[in-house]
């Protein structure tokens, strides 16, 4: 034979601190802190025996009314700059109000909530289908009575512009080239060892195209980086030639 417990649920220790304190009708600013304690301490122990693992907040208030009902039954009460005595409980209290408040404003935005979601009601999806279903069989223009020449037009347009990025589109060619530099080096050596020494335009007369041409400025200035060969000043301006060192 099973049985059920059913317990009440707070959403948390302020939320259990006033609903004793609305169950047995205590006036909030004069909480009778020692009653407050007892069913606060009751329940706690209440849910440790039944293994339910409470929220490290339930811990602190418990400690908190503990810590305040220590303090109302000293003989000597704490006094503030001016001399009166400190109310122990006035910052719990201060708590209590400013959680009271909002659990009221929640209290009504619930209540809005369930009036607006009854202002509309809600469709029987399934019969609302079938109309459209029916609507469609009916009429089989339905769907090109909203169609236009601007949108066949339009349409139209994105197809040719497909085509067009697809004829248009950039192709990458990599081209070999038969040239290299070892193979320039060798060029400019035998042509400086026949001719002893020769000016660019001679050197470059040879070059097929931009490429070869490239290739043979790139040896001339390995080989002089080499020390290998070396570039002479002639007369006349922008006269280069080259020699064997």
């Amino acid at each position: 034979m099973s049985y059920n417990i059913v317990l009440p649920k707070f959403e948390g220790p302020f939320d259990l601190l006033l609903f004793f304190i609305e169950r047995d009708e205590l006036d909030i600013y004069d909480i009778p802190i020692h009653v407050l304690t007892k069913d606060f301490l009751t329940y706690v122990q209440q849910m440790e025996r039944l293994n339910i693992e409470l929220a490290s907040e339930f811990i602190l208030v418990a400690a908190t009314l503990m810590r305040i009902k220590a303090k109302t039954l000293l003989p000597r009460k704490e006094l503030d700059a001016l001399g009166n005595e400190i109310d122990p409980r006035e910052e719990l209290v201060n708590r209590l109000l400013e959680y009271k408040k909002y659990k009221e404003v929640v209290e009504v935005l619930k209540r809005l909530e369930g009036d607006r979601s009854c202002r509309e009601n809600r469709g029987n999806t399934e019969l609302e289908l079938k109309y459209i279903a029916q609507n469609i069989a009916t009429s089989g223009e339905a769907e090109l009575e909203n169609v236009t020449l601007f949108k066949l037009m339009k349409v139209f347009k994105k197809v040719m512009d497909r085509y067009k990025d697809q004829n248009t589109k950039v192709q990458h060619t990599i081209v070999r080239y038969n040239y290299t530099l070892e193979g320039q080096k060798t060029y400019i050596r035998d042509f400086l060892q026949t001719y002893k020494k020769g000016s660019f335009m001679d050197i470059f007369k040879v070059c097929e195209n931009k490429i070869h041409a490239v290739f043979n400025f790139l040896a001339i200035l390995e080989m002089v980086s080499l020390g290998q060969i070396t570039i002479n000043i002639g007369e006349g301006i922008n006269n280069f030639y080259l020699s064997e060192i």
